[in-house]
């Protein structure tokens, strides 16, 4: 059953100082600041392991308590690899896989970061046509 009080954010990376991966960050420590418990899904294994190492220091001088793979209830950012089983207890999704994410209105937020260039942004297109299907009311955002 289709929830549809998911809010669907997609945040345009339009700075060439910005990387998805570090807005990754930024927008996993505010969502967890706020008491939140996310999950940044990643399109494969050397993606996880690429983040995890970036999460240790972006935001500088902040520490954002992370896992990879399926974390425990208790961690408050998890990064999973698309598809794999979602921890229940994950309110927020931050997508940065080239896929759309299956049942999103199993959360309250959803998070599509957008890469600065233009062919890997077919897929983003591509998933907002997904979620504007579903009946949701994709938001977009520039990130400078």
């Amino acid at each position: 059953m289709m929830n549809n009080s998911c809010k669907v954010t997609f945040y345009v990376v339009a700075s060439a100082q910005q990387t998805t991966q570090t807005v990754a960050c930024r927008l996993a420590l505010k969502a967890w600041e706020q008491g939140h418990h996310v999950l940044v899904l990643v399109g494969d294994e050397n993606e996880a392991v690429s983040l995890d190492k970036i999460m240790w220091d972006i935001p500088a001088g902040r520490f954002l308590p992370h896992s990879r793979g399926p974390a425990d209830a208790d961690t408050p950012v998890s990064i999973d690899v698309h598809g794999a089983e979602v921890a229940e207890g994950r309110d927020v999704v931050i997508n940065l896989a080239e896929q759309a994410v299956s049942e999103p209105g199993r959360y309250k937020r959803l998070l599509e970061i957008v890469p600065g260039s233009d062919q890997q942004r077919q897929a983003s297109r591509q998933k907002f046509r997904i979620y504007r299907d579903l009946g949701m009311e994709p938001e977009t955002h520039k990130i400078r």
